[in-house]
């Protein structure tokens, strides 16, 4: 007899996998992520990044400053915004493991690949689409045109990884300082 489908228990054991995910994806970052993404990124936008008294403002802390002012009507404090960072980030981390938990319960073709058309569809959809739709980010393109942003609009949560496969299919030369 086969496993019995549930699509709870496909939703818990995403939001578990979602929750794990992001952190591994924060260690990554601060660790040894650092030198791909800084090899990415142009000499001049490194300079203003080091001279820059403000911390730069991401995605995920102006997602929480419009939540909180679209159901509050309140602004966030920087510090405010600081922490609902994270708390944004780990949440859609938990809905994107529970989505795929969900469907993963009855396609097959989700789980191809362990999941890994999956993630490059979310990650495309989001940062490529949503982010930008939604102000959060600038497009892709944008980046492109612009010298002074990092060269594929490496914001500091983004896939290293997938900025260098962006380059390589852009037909652009890709950074020799990440292989």
């Amino acid at each position: 007899m086969g496993k019995q489908k549930s699509v709870v228990r496909g939703i818990l054991a995403g939001v578990a996998g979602g929750l794990a995910a992001t952190w591994v994806m924060n260690q990554f970052l601060a660790g040894p992520g650092q030198k791909p993404q800084h090899a990415v990124q142009s000499e001049e936008n490194r300079e203003q990044q080091a001279h820059s008294s403000e911390p730069r403002e991401d995605a995920t802390m102006k997602a929480a400053e419009a939540i909180v002012h679209t159901t509050t009507g309140n602004h966030l404090s920087r510090p405010e915004e600081e922490n609902g960072g994270p708390i944004v980030h780990y949440a859609f981390g938990a809905l994107a493991g529970g989505f795929y938990g969900a469907l993963a319960e009855y396609s097959s073709t989700v789980t191809s690949g362990f999941g890994t058309s999956f993630g490059g569809a979310l990650f495309r959809t989001t940062d490529s689409l949503a982010t930008p739709a939604l102000n959060l980010a600038p497009s892709p393109s944008d980046n492109l045109r612009r010298p002074s942003r990092p060269t594929l609009s490496m914001e500091p949560r983004q896939s290293w990884s997938a900025a260098y496969c962006e380059v390589y299919c852009s037909g652009q030369q890709a950074p020799k300082t990440v292989c």
